[in-house]
């Protein structure tokens, strides 16, 4: 007679082999490469990896006549500037003053060098005043920084003024030296007539350069970084809120198990269709996404954040996480728990150091720029600084975000439903797969 008393054992008991023991180290070590190259790459050398940085050039100088003949100081002083700087790494754009701004204020320059229109007359009375006793002043050429672009981008573009701008006047004060003494000799009568120590000094370097900042940023806008963070946010919310959603209903419906600390429960398998189910987690992804963009804005004014569009960003904000969390819960509707680790790579891992929100797209390697054009952390980074920084305009990336997040919640759909109806179609239910009939 067969004992009761013996404990079944299972046909095929599971065992932690070697090489289920070893697969999580190997993938989280794959992951950490793959984030120490991202991360350490863009961020250790931003000088060396400079390319089409882009500058704009105003020249209205007009020009004068200096003993006789017609001289442009400021075409000169733009040929020295296309001579001080690499192309290669500064993209200098001559504009006139109004395309210039328009360029500012939609943040497509990063700084503006601006010579003014009299600029060669008042190098001409420099060089008589330096020696004829009078009150003169060095001619002004102004760099505008572009501080809604971000405080990175803000340094590069006052290094390279200090760089060409002290290069180019230099230049500038050796020809003007020359002039002037040939005048002094044709005025002597042949006779070389010395200049002091003094003249000299004030013609090698005889312009004022002056750093000015175009439409500076508010208090409580973090030197330009809140735009990146609250963008950072808007993704996260949507990529974590998709992971929290999946998991939570997937336990209610009794396809995971429910842990709370030495409590365990696991409710029984609901019968529901995947499509049903991914639409269920949809549902409860929309109700958070307009929940949690009214909370952050709602902190945002609360801790002092200048938000002069709060329906705009209300909206946007509603929208990315919305777009977000619909791709992420369909990637694990398609290939289930390995989809945390595609999200993780796509929103996270190559995301944040391709989105240009903390170091310029040009101060990264060039192959960021590509990751740029599509990776959700930049354009969700360019809708949130146009709504924070740049009055909500479209050319400044608000229209961009907007029509990629869109792109994407459209992608997250079509991937979600197509995957959900052919498991569905096949009759591939949520089961263990030993419980599965045979086809």
């Amino acid at each position: 007679m067969a004992s009761t008393d013996s404990a079944e054992v299972p046909a095929n008991p599971r065992r932690l082999t070697p090489v289920r023991w070893t697969f999580p180290i190997i993938v989280m070590t794959l992951l950490a490469a793959l984030l120490s190259v991202m991360y350490l790459d863009y961020v250790i050398d931003p000088e060396k990896n400079l390319h089409d940085f882009p500058i704009a050039l105003v020249n209205q100088d007009v020009g004068d006549t200096i003993s006789g003949k017609h001289v442009n100081f400021g075409d000169q002083v733009q040929d020295g500037l296309r001579k001080a700087v690499p192309a290669d790494k500064i993209d200098l754009r001559v504009l006139g003053l109004n395309e210039a701004q328009l360029q500012m204020q939609t943040g497509k320059v990063y700084g503006t060098v601006i010579i003014p229109s009299d600029f060669t007359k008042r190098l001409g009375i420099l060089g008589v005043g330096s020696v004829v006793p009078g009150d003169i002043e060095r001619p002004i050429i102004t760099l505008q920084t572009n501080p809604r672009t971000g405080a990175f981008a803000t340094s590069i573009t006052q290094r390279f003024g200090n760089q060409a701008l002290t290069q180019v006047d230099t230049t500038v004060g050796k020809q003007l030296t020359e002039q002037v003494q040939a005048q002094l000799t044709s005025s002597g009568g042949g006779t070389a007539t010395q200049l002091s120590g003094a003249t000299r000094i004030v013609l090698a370097h005889p312009l004022n350069i002056v750093t000015d900042q175009f439409r500076p940023l508010p208090g409580g806008s973090g030197q330009g970084l809140t735009a990146f963070f609250y963008g950072l946010l808007l993704l996260m919310v949507g990529m974590v809120g998709a992971m929290v959603v999946h998991q939570l209903i997937d336990s209610s419906l009794g396809f995971l198990p429910t842990e709370w600390g030495p409590w365990y429960v696991h409710y029984p398998r609901a019968s529901i269709s995947r499509v049903r189910t991914l639409l269920i987690k949809w549902a409860a992804v929309a109700t958070m996404a307009v929940v949690v963009s009214a909370v952050m804005l709602g902190i945002g004014k609360l801790l002092g954040m200048p938000i002069d569009q709060p329906l705009t960003l209300f909206l946007y904000g509603a929208l990315v996480i919305i777009a977000t969390g619909f791709t992420c819960t369909s990637v694990l509707a398609a290939i289930g728990s390995s989809g945390l680790i595609v999200n993780m790579i796509v929103f996270i891992i190559l995301g944040l150091p391709s989105s240009g929100g903390s170091v310029p797209i040009e101060a990264t390697p060039k192959y960021f720029g590509w990751l740029s054009s599509f990776e959700p952390m930049h354009q969700v980074f360019l809708g949130t600084r146009a709504i924070l920084y740049f009055n909500g305009s479209a050319d400044a990336g608000l229209a961009r975000g907007f029509w990629m997040a869109v792109l994407g919640m459209a992608i997250g759909l079509v991937l979600g439903l197509f995957i959900t109806r052919y498991y569905d179609h096949k009759g591939l239910e949520r089961r263990p797969a030993e419980q599965r009939q045979p086809a």
